[in-house]
């Protein structure tokens, strides 16, 4: 039977950005599923495991902050790169100096928030066209063996505080502090801000790699009932491209 986990998540920052904004980053309001995903599988990833965020509990406020910061014009062209395998040679730097600018951004910060999550085993057919380099046999067997092989692994790491990587919320330099709790046994208080039913809009909620070439990003229409807000499966209706 499949675990549900839940990670209590802080920061002292974090960028959650709208795809419609794509010059300057504004954050959405609260963490969106797909960052809260990303969270999970830095402490546990695997090829053969899918996580499904259910839930996401707002423990704080929500407040704004403008910062500056500095990033590049551009990014190494992927022709460029392709052109550099293919030759076994090529220039492929990026120099920073002449392609800083600085850029402004809408950014929440002090938050934290508990994630709740369980992760399903995916046959080949799901993950071998996203990470093809990979052995199509190596994690999942389809036994349940597998299972509560990566259900041992997640609990000894998240307990300890180990991770793949580090933890992040939205952005990499925004880095996350982590904790794995039971909440049934402290069961999470909304903030007075957040009482009542807010209307969230639409929100990202992943990216469907079915076409490793183009992945499609996924909506679905947020709304937060005192600082709770319930994330659909990804199969749902309620989930559109």
């Amino acid at each position: 039977m499949t675990k549900q986990y839940c990670l209590e998540v802080s920061g002292d920052f974090a960028c959650f950005t709208r795809p419609e904004m794509k010059v300057e980053r504004v954050s959405y309001d609260v963490i969106t599923p797909s960052a809260a995903r990303a969270v999970f599988e830095a402490i546990l990833w695997k090829p053969a495991i899918r996580w499904q965020i259910h839930k996401i509990e707002v423990l704080k406020p929500i407040r704004w902050i403008n910062l500056r910061r500095n990033e590049v014009g551009q990014v190494i062209s992927t022709r460029n790169v392709q052109t550099a395998m293919k030759n076994g040679h090529g220039k492929l730097a990026l120099n920073i100096e002449d392609e800083r600018q600085q850029r402004a951004g809408l950014f929440l910060r002090d938050v934290k928030y508990r994630l709740h999550a369980s992760f399903t085993l995916q046959d080949d057919s799901q993950h071998i066209h996203r990470y093809p380099h990979l052995n199509a046999n190596s994690d999942n067997d389809g036994s349940e063996n597998s299972l509560i092989k990566f259900q041992r692994m997640f609990e000894r790491r998240a307990s300890k505080g180990q991770c793949f990587n580090q933890p992040y919320l939205g952005c990499r330099e925004f880095s996350a502090d982590f904790c794995l709790i039971n909440s049934k046994d402290s069961p999470s208080i909304a903030p007075e801000e957040l009482a009542g039913e807010r209307d969230l809009g639409w929100m990202l909620y992943d990216l469907d790699y079915s076409n490793a070439d183009e992945p499609a990003p996924q909506f679905f229409q947020a709304k937060m009932n005192n600082g709770v807000i319930i994330v659909p499966d990804w199969n749902s209706e309620e989930v559109r491209g």
